[in-house]
């Protein structure tokens, strides 16, 4: 029924939609045997008419294996902190002490805080700038020590070439390294006339740390 039903003629009807001309019924049958002869495997000497009826054919055609690569769980392991020490990546050489050549780099971060705080407009609230200077990246910014237990670091100013956990790394106008703990000191940091106050006590962590921390508005704080 199903063999007969395959061999059946089109109907003239599709004949005339699909474009093709009939064929007689010797035709088809050779056409067909002779594609699955090419399509399918020959398994030895047995006879094809004998195996399209008596069981299921596969053809010969079976997706390549994807050769599994497996992934190094390893991560690259960064130096450790004796051998930061030992290579002196955060010393800045004698040399490079100069207050000039960080000029750029305070003119870069300007820019950085004028598009962060969409360009300290007069509209702009305090509180805003405020919370997004805490979160901000330091680096590049002139800041001065209003307030300290040690009277010697009141009145410093300089650029701010590095920010450690508990250290703000500054370099002055008369070319002079300075190392500011922030424990017990408040720093004023300036940007086109507004003037944001930080309490070191409050501000010991990391750059990248601080980014993720939320700060209080309110609240006493103590030197």
């Amino acid at each position: 029924m199903e063999e007969a039903l395959v061999r059946a003629p089109l109907p003239r009807e599709l004949l005339k939609v699909l474009g093709v001309e009939p064929q007689s019924g010797s035709k088809a049958a050779a056409f067909t045997e002779a594609f699955l002869g090419s399509s399918l495997q020959r398994p030895g000497n047995h006879d094809l008419k004998n195996l399209l009826s008596h069981k299921a054919v596969i053809l010969g055609y079976a997706r390549p294996k994807k050769q599994k690569t497996k992934r190094s769980s390893k991560r690259a392991k960064g130096l450790t902190a004796q051998q930061k020490k030992a290579l002196k990546v955060f010393q800045i050489r004698p040399e490079h002490q100069r207050y000039e050549l960080f000029l750029p780099l305070h003119d870069l971060w300007r820019r950085y805080v004028l598009d962060l705080c969409a360009g300290l407009k007069p509209t702009c609230s305090p509180q805003f700038v405020q919370q997004k200077l805490l979160k901000a990246d330091l680096h590049g910014a002139i800041i001065t020590v209003v307030r300290s237990k040690c009277p010697s670091y009141v009145g410093l100013s300089g650029i701010l070439l590095q920010e450690f956990k508990h250290v703000f790394k500054i370099i002055t106008r008369e070319d002079r390294l300075k190392v500011i703990p922030k424990r017990n000191s408040v720093f004023s940091v300036e940007v086109n006339g507004f003037v944001s106050h930080i309490y070191g006590s409050r501000f010991e962590q990391r750059a990248s740390e601080r980014s993720a921390k939320k700060f209080k508005v309110h609240g006493s704080i103590d030197l």
